[in-house]
């Protein structure tokens, strides 16, 4: 008798054991707007097997691609992530800037000359007190990753100088720092959602759009696009965000796992970018795209339309001390 209930009670032992570990298991869905073939999509796999490793099997991940938890709409998918609808969100820090204006600062303009030294800059206290004012939100900073700077495509002429903007029918991202340097250029800027311009490009509503290298191989562009120009005319991050509510409600080897995960894939979607950039390339030359890169003389005059936007810049990013911080670190004061 002694024998069975001894038995009884470890059995029972037992399964108090694996439903306490089944109870602290946390499944975590992981939302990017792009598709399952594109770059980020690839990084938050990544990020995704490193932290369900470090927590020990307790951290489930699924993504979700192409913004469909929250209908293309960025906004609404930054508001969702901060009210605790979406538990983490990969999304472009150039979106967040209708909600966090000194965000703009990255985007300037050839404000950097390179991944190596955005890549700096990110690990920078600027850059941590800088992404830190989503915490307001309710959202969590789990990383800073980098994206390939960004370039033009266009269905009408290869672009080598910013007059060969004029006129051109340009989506941009609904953010004003981007209209007032394309406007300056000469584009006509149409703010746009992304999951609209494939069908515009293919009406030919718009005749271009500008995005790193990895958007239009991704999504197929060469379909309705001929010419992409090197033009690398603005940088970028992504900001991976977690709901602030739901990290805290994570225990202590769960929230480790998920912010050394983040730290570490930084520089592995560096290394993957440069090495899938030229794939890309690759596949849109070989779909019949056309590229070419800017000579230095035209990246200068593309530097002076930038310069003349500071005023206006300055004024979207609503930060003086912080415009100037960042560009003394990047040589630009």
């Amino acid at each position: 008798m002694k024998k069975i209930l001894a038995t009884l009670v470890a059995s029972a032992l037992a399964f108090s054991s694996i439903s306490g570990a089944e109870a602290a298991t946390k499944k975590v869905t992981i939302s990017v707007p792009d598709p399952n073939t594109s770059y980020i999509y690839a990084a938050a796999q990544e990020f995704a097997s490193r932290a369900n490793k470090y927590s020990d099997g307790t951290l489930e991940f699924s993504i979700s691609g192409n913004g469909s938890l929250y209908g293309g709409d960025t906004a609404a998918g930054i508001k969702q992530l901060g009210a605790g609808s979406l538990q983490m969100v990969v999304l472009a820090s150039s979106v967040y800037t209708n909600f966090v204006p000194g965000l703009n600062v990255i985007s300037v303009p050839y404000m950097f000359d390179d991944q190596a030294q955005l890549l700096k800059f990110l690990n920078s206290d600027i850059a941590t007190e800088l992404f830190n004012r989503v915490n307001k939100m309710n959202i969590t900073v789990a990383g800073k990753w980098t994206r390939s700077f960004r370039e033009v495509t266009n269905s009408k002429h290869p672009i080598t100088k910013p007059d060969d903007l004029k006129g051109v029918v340009l989506r941009v991202p609904n953010n004003s720092l981007y209209v007032e340097f394309f406007k300056a250029c000469g584009a006509v800027t149409t703010p746009m959602n992304f999951s609209e311009v494939y069908n515009a490009l293919q009406l030919h509503t718009l005749d271009g759009q500008e995005n790193p290298v990895d958007v239009p191989y991704s999504n197929k562009f060469y379909e309705v696009q001929k010419y992409i120009s090197f033009t690398n005319h603005m940088a970028d991050a992504w900001l991976v965000g977690i709901n602030t509510k739901f990290f805290n409600g994570l225990d202590d080897k769960q929230k480790e796992a998920i912010l050394k995960a983040g730290a570490e894939v930084q520089q592995w979607n560096v290394d993957m970018m440069a090495e899938q950039d030229k794939v890309a390339l690759k596949s849109l030359t070989d779909n019949g795209m056309t590229s070419n890169d800017l000579t230095p003389e035209a990246q200068k005059a593309f530097v002076e339309v930038s310069k003349s936007c500071y005023p206006k810049f300055r004024e979207l990013i609503k930060d003086d001390a912080l415009f100037d911080k960042t560009a003394e670190f990047t040589g630009r004061k």
